[in-house]
């Protein structure tokens, strides 16, 4: 019998009425059908919440009240969820089009169980939803928790971890701890597969983008926790090698 997982998809708010339409939109437009959507927002007063109840979605959980940040939501998120898989779907981020649960469910047809990690590509769309590029950094066909020493090589959004192995966010970080989580979901996992296909859209504007510097000082902490100090170290001189050649 096809394996049929539930997905639990969370999408974390805070004043977001003008880009939450295209998300609740993918989401409504989805043909595979066994998914709950919750949305965890931090208290806004712009309409988010009502936009998001006008939508039509059946919400599993709407929650509304303030938090204390965006990684304090997600685990708010996940405390809620009862699917087999989660999946972050931020204000302006989207499905890539509306099979991408079924071509993620299709991709595991032949798998006896649910694979712990499921993970996909990433195309960039502006604030017009248009196509600007493909995530700079692809992901590879074989991923382990080392594979992040060369960067996030899978985009949090594309990035849908087993629920029943996936810890809470850390809360020490503010910018980077999506980065954590991903290598601790890849340290607790034995089975990990490439769908082959592009599973969201990302909006270039988002929390790290808009907070660079702070979000690269704290991902390196982040990595030299994980892979230590000096090997962190002479990565980061790779990168910086790497960039100035690419020019």
């Amino acid at each position: 019998m096809a394996l049929q997982p539930k997905f639990s998809i969370i999408t974390i708010t805070f004043n977001a009425a003008d880009a939450i339409e295209p998300t609740l939109n993918s989401v409504k437009e989805q043909t595979y059908r066994n998914y709950e959507y919750l949305l965890i927002d931090g208290g806004s007063s712009d309409g988010t919440v009502e936009k998001a109840k006008a939508s039509g979605i059946g919400f599993a959980h709407i929650v509304s009240e303030r938090d204390n940040g965006l990684y304090d939501a997600m685990n708010k998120g996940m405390a809620l969820a009862t699917g087999d898989y989660l999946c972050f779907l931020n204000a302006g981020d989207a499905f890539h089009a509306p099979d991408t649960l079924q071509t993620i469910v299709d991709a595991i047809a032949g798998e006896k169980e649910l694979p712990h990690v499921l993970y996909g590509e990433t195309a960039e769309v502006d604030e017009e939803r248009n196509f600007v590029r493909m995530r700079r950094l692809k992901a590879p066909e074989v991923l382990t928790w080392r594979s992040f020493k060369d960067g996030m090589l899978v985009c949090h959004q594309a990035f849908y971890a087993r629920r029943d192995i996936a810890p809470m966010y850390n809360l020490e970080y503010r910018l980077s701890s999506d980065v954590d989580w991903c290598i601790r979901v890849m340290k607790a996992s034995s089975k990990l597969v490439n769908v082959n296909a592009t599973v969201v859209d990302y909006l270039q504007n988002g929390l790290s983008l808009q907070h660079h510097r702070a979000s690269l000082i704290e991902r390196f902490k982040v990595m030299s926790r994980h892979y230590g100090l000096l090997p962190t170290v002479g990565r980061h001189i790779w990168f910086v090698l790497r960039a100035v050649i690419k020019r």
